[in-house]
């Protein structure tokens, strides 16, 4: 997962999302500690850095709570495409009822 306090994208995408054509209950992402602290970083850097309202171009894919599950959301993407291929608006409720809430959340900072 590169060298400490680096994050690379492109690898914790790629084990987000080996993952994905197993049955829901072996979708087991495992994460370092670090790597979610750099990707949680990176994510509120990206956000504190975005205007309040924000402007979207259609078309885009207006998906609602996905509340942690994590199988549903990688479906949303192999049917919608993965971005930045495809664009979405979650309306929010992304954790909290899945078992897959820290998966869920990695996926869609990345």
């Amino acid at each position: 997962e590169g060298p400490p306090g680096e994050l690379d994208i492109d690898d914790v995408l790629d084990k987000l999302l080996q993952v994905r054509k197993r049955h829901p209950q072996s979708q087991i992402v495992t994460l370092k500690e670090e790597t979610v602290t750099n990707l949680c970083q990176a994510a509120l850097n990206v956000f504190s850095s975005q205007p309040m309202l924000l402007e979207l171009d259609a078309p885009l894919n207006l998906c609602g709570d996905i509340h942690g599950q994590y199988h549903d959301l990688l479906r949303i993407f192999d049917n919608g495409g993965y971005p930045p291929q495809s664009n979405y608006l979650f309306l929010g409720d992304y954790v909290d009822r899945g078992k897959r809430s820290l998966e869920t959340v990695c996926l869609l900072f990345a």
